[in-house]
């Protein structure tokens, strides 16, 4: 069963918290999905793996740019995993039917957003009633990550 944390969104809006996330699990040596809904959304995170950082970028590509298995983070909006990720993030209320394939999942929601919000609630019962482990991370006021539940 995968490890499934629920990131909720409340200070940090998902472009500043998904390089921080990416850039973790690169440390770890790990490699990583970044599962979203729509060209114009992948083709917006795409640019911003390029430029969150003036002194820096994250490795990464798409079917646009090829050789999956070369890159340690693919972004898509298909449920697949070609470059051999343990790891899923899925933005923007996009979902995998593959979830058991990963070590990790990695669900990034926005505070305000109440349909992702109403959606977060609804997977974690579903998840939890499959058989995964689930951790609950908010942000604290100070912009830190606090672990607020687990199953």
């Amino acid at each position: 069963m995968s490890d499934i944390w629920f990131y909720h969104l409340t200070n940090t809006p998902l472009e500043r918290a998904l390089p921080t996330l990416l850039l973790k699990t690169l440390e770890r040596e790990k490699r990583a999905v970044v599962l979203t809904q729509g060209d114009a959304r992948l083709d917006a995170l795409n640019t911003l793996l390029w430029t969150y950082d003036k002194a820096s970028w994250l490795p990464h590509g798409s079917a646009q740019d090829g050789d999956a298995e070369l890159q340690p983070v693919w972004l898509t909006i298909t449920d697949e995993n070609p470059n051999n990720a343990q790891f899923l993030f899925l933005t923007d209320r996009a979902n995998s039917e593959k979830i058991a394939d990963y070590e990790r999942v990695i669900m990034l929601f926005d505070d305000r957003d109440f349909d992702a919000v109403a959606e977060a609630r609804t997977r974690w019962k579903t998840w939890k009633d499959a058989g995964h482990k689930l951790s609950y991370w908010q942000q604290s006021p100070a912009g830190a990550w606090e672990k607020k539940a687990e199953s």
